[in-house]
Parts: C-alpha cells; sequence; structure tokens
C-alpha cells in the first residue's frame, strides 16, 4: 500500500481539515488555481478564433496565392489578361496540398442611383468559383449561380446595401469607364439576389460579386481570358512553403503573391495574440502557483506535530513531502475541474450566443470568437498541473529541516 497516498487521503476526508485554519487560506488556492484556468482558456480560445477568423476572411476575398500578370503592378483592378489555357488549371496537380484554383477579374465602376453614387470593384467570378466562405457570409437572399448562361445577378455586402437602400431583387446601374477618355461608358444594370456580411469593413465597402463574363465582354477579352487565379492551400501553416512551389511551377511571364505579402500589416498584427497569449499564460500560473505555495506552507505548518510523529516512527523526508504533494495535487485538480466547467461554460456560451461584442471597424468581427479543441486543452490542464506541483516542491523543502524532537513538542 501506497501509505502517503492513504494518510493525504485520510486528511483530505477529515472534518477538521475542512474546519481547520488553513481550510480559508486553501479555498483562496483552488479559487485561484480554477480563475487562472479560466483566464487562460479564454485567453487562448479567443486569441486563436480572432487570428482564424480574421485570417479567413482575408482569404476569402484573395485565396492563399494570387497568380497574376507581371504588368499587373499591384493593382486592384485587372489590367492584362492571363489566359485560363494553363497547364496547372483547373487542376493544379504539379504541387501537392492545393485544395482548388479559381479563375477570376476585377474592375472599378461607379454604383449610380437616383440619389447617391458609390465607387466599388467588381469582382467577376464563374462556374468555378468556390462559394464556401461567402455561405457563411450570406445574411439574406441567395448566392448567384454563373454556371450557365450569362446574368446579372449580383452579391452585394450589407454595407454598401444600407448606404445605398438597396433591397433584395432591387435593380441598379453600374458604371464602368473605358480606356478612351471621350467614349460612352459602359453601363450594366444589375440585380441584387443576395447580400453578404463578413465583418471585414475594408472589403465590405470595396467588394461585390458578379458574373466574369460581362467583365471579359466589356475589357473586349476572349472567353478564355482573366484577371487573375486565386490558389486555396489545405494548410496554411504551409503557406509560404506551397507560395514557393506554386511560384516554382508557374511560367515564368506569371507572378505569384500570398495572402501574407498581400496584406502584411494586418496578418502580422494578429501574431501579436501569441504574445498576449503566452503572457497571460505565463502570469497566471505564476499566481496560481504562489497562492499554492502560501497554501501548503500554512498546511506543513499546520501539521508540524504530525510531521515530528512521521520522522519519529521512520519516515524519510521525501516520503513525507510526497504525502503533501498528494495533497496539493488534489487541490489543484479541484480547482482545474472547477475552471474547466467555468470556462467552456463561457466558451460554449460566446460560441453559440455571442454574447460578447466587438468593433469591426477595429477588430474586423462583430462578435468575440472562440476556438475550442481538445489539445489545448489537455495541454493546459497537464501544464497547469505539471509546473504549479514543480512549484511546490520549494515549499516542501522545509520538511527536510523540521527536528523530530521539536515537532512533536509544537503547539
Amino acid at each position: 500500500m501506497n501509505y502517503e497516498f492513504f494518510i493525504a487521503k485520510r486528511i483530505i476526508g477529515s472534518k477538521a481539515y475542512k474546519s481547520s485554519i488553513s481550510a480559508p487560506i486553501i479555498k483562496i488556492g483552488i479559487a485561484a488555481i480554477t480563475i487562472g484556468m479560466v483566464v487562460m482558456m479564454i485567453a487562448i480560445a479567443t486569441g486563436i478564433g480572432l487570428q482564424q477568423k480574421i485570417r479567413d476572411k482575408v482569404v476569402a476575398f484573395n485565396g492563399h496565392v494570387n497568380i497574376t500578370n507581371y504588368d499587373s503592378n499591384n493593382s486592384q483592378e485587372s489590367l492584362f489578361p492571363i489566359s485560363k489555357n494553363q497547364d496547372f488549371y483547373p487542376d493544379f496537380k504539379s504541387v501537392e496540398g492545393i485544395a482548388h484554383i479559381q479563375a477570376i477579374a476585377t474592375k472599378f465602376g461607379v454604383i449610380r442611383t437616383e440619389t447617391d453614387f458609390e465607387g466599388v470593384i467588381l469582382k467577376g467570378v464563374g462556374p468555378d468559383y468556390n462559394w464556401r466562405y461567402f455561405k457563411e457570409f450570406l445574411i439574406e437572399g441567395q448566392l448567384p449561380d454563373y454556371s450557365d448562361t450569362r446574368n446579372e445577378d449580383v452579391l452585394i455586402s450589407q454595407y454598401l446595401a444600407n448606404r445605398l437602400q438597396f433591397n433584395l431583387n432591387d435593380t441598379f446601374q453600374m458604371v464602368f469607364k473605358k480606356d478612351d477618355p471621350n467614349a460612352i461608358p459602359n453601363i450594366i444594370t444589375y440585380k441584387v439576389v443576395g447580400i453578404y456580411n463578413s465583418g471585414f469593413q475594408d472589403f465590405d465597402k470595396q467588394y461585390l460579386l458578379g458574373d466574369i463574363r460581362h467583365l471579359q465582354r466589356i475589357n473586349r477579352w476572349g472567353k478564355d481570358q482573366i484577371g487573375s487565379f486565386e490558389v486555396f492551400i489545405d494548410d496554411y501553416d504551409e503557406l509560404e512553403k506551397k507560395g514557393t512551389e506554386i511560384y516554382q511551377n508557374t511560367p515564368s511571364t506569371l507572378n505569384t503573391q500570398t495572402v501574407v505579402e498581400k496584406y502584411y500589416s494586418i496578418l502580422e498584427w494578429i501574431k501579436i495574440f501569441d504574445k498576449n497569449i503566452y503572457g497571460i499564460i505565463g502570469i497566471m500560473i505564476l499566481v496560481a502557483g504562489i497562492n499554492m505555495i502560501t497554501a501548503l506552507l500554512v498546511l506543513i505548518l499546520e501539521r508540524t506535530q504530525m510531521i515530528g510523529v512521521l520522522k519519529a516512527l521512520g519516515s524519510n523526508n521525501w516520503s513525507i513531502r510526497k504525502l503533501f504533494l498528494y495533497n496539493a495535487s488534489y487541490l489543484i485538480i479541484l480547482g482545474l475541474f472547477w475552471g474547466n466547467i467555468l470556462g467552456l461554460g463561457l466558451l460554449f456560451a460566446q460560441k453559440y450566443f455571442g454574447i460578447f461584442k466587438l468593433d469591426p471597424s477595429t477588430y474586423y468581427v462583430s462578435e468575440a470568437p472562440v476556438y475550442i479543441s481538445l489539445d489545448y486543452i489537455l495541454a493546459l490542464n497537464l501544464g497547469t498541473l505539471i509546473l504549479c506541483l514543480l512549484m511546490l516542491l520549494i515549499p516542501t523543502y522545509i520538511i527536510t529541516k523540521i527536528s523530530p524532537v521539536k515537532a512533536i513538542r509544537f503547539e
């Protein structure tokens, strides 16, 4: 029998233990572990959730890698066409880990109404366009279908719809300038079939999605000519590697640009969250550890006579230290249990009810997103338990300095 564990169980289960002088301090120690666990879980879940949400929104509008003509000069508008007849399209077989590739074109235009006008970018898409991201953004109506003949259906953002007072099935005129300043501009009448809200106002106020065949006609391009290709990969963590491979497997006349290179400031900004998460975890574990050290020191002083008796009966220092570490482990696990209950409760409440709102103009999302994964929850629990126990080895060292004779006389 493990007698240290047996004695620790008897101490924990005794009524005297629960009503002792150390009881309030022990409760404070458990509360510190609980609060620390809740704060750490929220920090990780919201930090990673916000990173992923912002990243996915940027990718939704641009893809992971953009393949353009070298002459495009990083313009928002497709100036020079690319042929769709490429070895890598429609399946990028030469590079592994490519999820999808789609052809698009963009052109600046002005939406004109009876009372207002707005400059926007029409993003022309075709039958190969992947609507996965916009299915999540869609708040009203339906996604346009460009699989058959050319049509005038468009998907517009809620920001633009509110600004221009558009509703579903409304029609409006969009004016596109020609290269010749003296020529009559192209005017197309579009119909609003869907309204989306990505929460990323920088994009929402710029883009509406329409049929790419209109832009091909306006630009006098052939059916096989497009503005650029958007490439989506399976694993975002391999973006830099896949970006290099894609560049190496495209013709020398084409240029490639990853989403990080295109939107460096935004995607570098969200990396700062990692430092915040590590800082919060470090502080919370330190605070919880200090509280548990205090509680354990009080426990040791309260059981000085018992320590003296155990030493007199032949127990060595490490055996008695183990006894108190078992005791402390119970308190830590109790704190972790309640921390997990409260933490997961708050996270699931936020995930399904969106309790905590954010300013989209600052954070690019309207509510705090959460990322819940068993991996980081288990790692957080195990890491907290191990680090706290290692910290508790320090106060148990005082047991080696206790003399059995003096301890038995201690009152």
